[in-house]
């Protein structure tokens, strides 16, 4: 089963109004925890997308129009990411999406590459999120998940680990998730190092 560790940055919450700024995942053997393959891109943006930005969203990821203006085209990007999926092997049933928000995460994947388009290329349709795998592990423990909170980083600390390199950027969440993931589901037969 390979799990394809996704993380999205963009000029704010609403898919109907704001755009997919950045995009990275990491393919990974969620048995070996072995990485398969790794992406991202800048995708650019026409000055009238980056107009409807949220400033909140741009203080917390630190993008400026300037890295935008200069990014790939969208059909760029889609085209590297169905082609490293098919090289990867990635489909239906033996492959599966994690992310930290997946709702967020597949909304604004979905302006790439839309939802008829991956149904086409048989790619997987379950997002799993990293907060629900936590939830259900700590539910059985103290501190109770409301206590501790569900953002990634109040996860990473639950786990005493670092937290997410600061801006966000998308390839810092992708290497956060997987670190997160490790510690609260685990890759069952990853060698130690």
């Amino acid at each position: 089963m390979l799990g394809i560790f996704l993380d999205t940055e963009t000029n704010g919450l609403n898919p109907q109004k704001h755009c997919i700024l950045e995009l990275a995942y990491k393919i990974i053997d969620i048995q070996s925890g072995e990485l398969l393959h790794s992406y991202q891109a800048v995708i650019g943006q026409p000055k009238h997308n980056w107009d409807t930005a949220d400033p909140h969203s741009l203080l917390i990821n630190g993008f400026r129009w300037e890295e935008v203006s200069e990014g790939l085209p969208k059909e760029e990007v889609a085209g590297a990411i169905i082609t490293a999926f098919a090289q990867c092997g990635i489909k239906r049933g033996d492959a599966v999406f994690i992310c930290q928000n997946p709702s967020f995460d597949r909304a604004f994947f979905s302006q790439l590459i839309d939802p008829d388009m991956q149904e086409a290329l048989d790619w997987p349709y379950h997002w799993l999120d990293l907060a629900s795998m936590y939830w259900a592990i700590q539910l059985r423990k103290e501190p109770t998940p409301w206590e501790t909170g569900v953002s990634k980083d109040r996860i990473s600390e639950a786990y005493q680990l670092p937290p997410e390199e600061k801006p966000h950027r998308a390839m810092n969440g992708v290497d956060h998730l997987i670190l997160c993931y490790g510690a609260v589901v685990g890759f069952p037969h990853q060698t130690p190092v």
